[in-house]
């Protein structure tokens, strides 16, 4: 009630979004939240953290104020609908973002369609890191696949990205991939590449890459969600033993809302294969 008449009668530009959370709530929640009110015609300003203005492509008034992203501060933004976990989602003030028609672009296309293996290999809830391919399974994944697609493997460094209390540790697979598998593109190379002409940032990059690509394989949190707003099928990896979005079924809820995308849960390493294999 308290936004009724601004937001449906008033229709003036008034609404200032402001966060520095966890990036897999900004994407499930805050940005389709600054999106809706785009379209609504009452979106003033959104405030986030640095390398955000290609994720608020559609914001005129953008500004990237924190170098460091509050994990629990998510949970202070109530202000947000549906933060942060539930059984059941509104989606009265919720548009999804149009990523992939937005980024579509030649830049980044292939003579063989894309397969993206966003991987990732951090501290996870203050423990070692729970939800990563792991080496064995890269190469099953890629051996069987690298003729059939142009895989591009993403995991982003510390030092690209914004980070929150998740510590990003070294899984060893760069050099293991280019002297096992040359022909697999690195997002890192990519990055160097293109830093500075085609693209602002690493996030910039990653939206374009996966704007040309309809195959995801993704982990947990962030990355998962990422991929998600790119519509075609996204394998995402998730030990049901930690976190809530198994418990609040939210791979068949909001999840698949966020592009159309079809989502596959895999609860271990053998179920990302199985997905793989039955999908790819």
């Amino acid at each position: 009630m308290k936004f009724l008449f601004k937001d449906y009668f008033q229709k003036k530009n008034y609404k200032v979004i402001s966060y520095r959370g966890e990036f897999d709530q900004e994407l499930r929640y805050v940005l389709p939240f600054a999106y809706w009110h785009f379209l609504n015609g009452t979106l003033d300003k959104t405030i986030s953290s640095k390398d955000t203005k290609e994720l608020y492509f559609f914001s005129k008034n953008h500004e990237e104020k924190y170098d460091k992203r509050i994990w629990n501060e998510t949970y202070m933004h109530y202000d947000v609908p549906n933060m942060t976990h539930s059984f059941t989602f509104s989606y009265q003030k919720w548009a999804p973002v149009p990523y992939k028609a937005h980024y579509a672009n030649e830049v980044f296309k292939f003579d063989k369609p894309i397969l993206v293996i966003a991987n990732k290999y951090n501290i996870e809830w203050d423990h070692p890191p729970i939800n990563f391919l792991d080496i064995p399974t890269l190469d099953k994944i890629i051996t069987k696949y690298k003729e059939k697609y142009q895989i591009i493997y993403n995991r982003p460094l510390s030092t690209q990205i914004v980070l929150d209390n998740s510590d990003i540790l070294d899984l060893k697979e760069y050099p293991w991939l280019k002297e096992n598998h040359p022909d697999v593109i690195l997002m890192n190379d990519l990055y160097a590449q293109h830093k500075g002409s085609v693209v602002n940032n690493f996030n910039h990059l990653q939206l374009m890459v996966y704007a040309n690509c309809d195959r995801f394989i993704s982990i947990h949190g962030g990355t998962a969600i990422l991929a998600s707003c790119f519509e075609g099928t996204n394998i995402i990896l998730s030990n049901p033993n930690w976190g809530m979005e198994i418990l609040f079924d939210e791979y068949s809820t909001i999840m698949p809302k966020l592009s159309g995308a079809k989502i596959l849960h895999a609860r271990d390493a053998n179920e990302v294969l199985e997905h793989v294999y039955e999908n790819y």
